[in-house]
């Protein structure tokens, strides 16, 4: 029987952690999926405060983890696969196996959307990212591409203009999904300009571990182009990792988990933080901030619960 489980490892699941640790709650974390969360999958992070000058997001990761182990956080590698939040205390089922816990901590994030190139794959952290925010101010100056066709697309290549020299939306269809006001607003802005019926297929160059460039085709005449770039920008939006709360947990129409207030769903006991239930912000500060909230909220939860 475990006080608090926590699902996922990034930086709310492990902020959370680490508060119900020195809580004296015994968190169990939960690795997940992607063991770390979107900060494993970048390079060097600017924007977290205390690290004047940066730190790789794999490092600040693992500093995460070991500051919650020194105050007794346990980690478990695995997914959960199934929950009852019917009853408590909450059955989960990790590969195979079953925890029951008093409470519960969603962090379980949100995966971007990718294209799906290897190319793609090998340069993640080098010059691809899915997030203009995070890492829009490397590419200073320099000329870069926004895949999307969406408000997220619109917003990221805006975001840009602040820094890059150019930026192209490259879109596969003639019509955007994107608000009239948000779609009004880059096209407006003179660093802006839109390829339709277009995709991006090939990322070079993985030999070089950097962006350089790209290949575009149309997809109606087929045809082949190359961009001289140095970054891409996959702005498709993401993928809550929620699915197998459906239909115990409130959710918006994408599957973002819904807390009301602060971090607490519509089940007692159970709370959720981080992108899994944040879609606007999506960085690391406030995932962590989130972590906080929840497990404070935790233990009052615990605190003044008879079971």
């Amino acid at each position: 029987m475990r006080d608090v489980v926590i699902i996922g490892s990034g930086c709310a699941g492990l902020t959370a952690a680490i508060y119900a640790a020195r809580a004296n709650l015994r968190p169990l974390v939960i690795d997940g999926i992607e063991i770390g969360g979107q900060l494993s999958l970048t390079t060097l992070v600017e924007n977290f405060p205390g690290f004047p000058e940066g730190v790789q997001g794999p490092e600040l990761i693992q500093r995460m983890r070991d500051q919650a182990a020194r105050f007794g956080a346990e980690y478990q590698a695995g997914n959960v696969t199934a929950a009852d939040l019917s009853k408590r205390p909450f059955p989960l089922t990790l590969d195979g196996q079953t925890v029951e816990t008093r409470s519960l901590i969603i962090a379980s994030g949100a995966s971007a959307r990718w294209l799906g190139l290897a190319s793609e794959k090998a340069l993640i952290g080098k010059g691809v990212s899915s997030c203009a925010t995070c890492d829009g101010f490397f590419f200073r100056g320099k000329k870069v591409l926004v895949v999307g066709g969406g408000d997220s697309a619109m917003e990221e290549g805006i975001f840009l203009t602040r820094f890059v020299s150019s930026v192209e939306i490259v879109h596969r269809r003639d019509q955007f999904r994107a608000s009239k006001i948000m779609l009004d607003r880059a096209r407006h802005n003179e660093k802006i300009t839109f390829t339709l019926d277009t995709v991006v297929d090939d990322i070079l160059d993985p030999a070089r571990r950097e962006v350089i460039g790209a290949k575009l085709r149309n997809v109606k005449t087929k045809a082949i182009t190359e961009r001289d770039v140095s970054a891409i920008f996959v702005a498709l939006g993401h993928i809550p990792n929620t699915a197998i709360f459906k239909g115990q947990l409130e959710m918006d129409a994408d599957g973002y988990l819904k807390t009301h207030p602060g971090v607490r769903t519509n089940v007692p006991g159970v709370f959720a933080c981080g992108d899994v239930q944040d879609r606007v912000f999506r960085q690391a500060v406030t995932a962590a901030g989130t972590g906080c909230m929840a497990a404070i909220e935790a233990e009052r939860f615990l605190e003044s619960s008879d079971e």
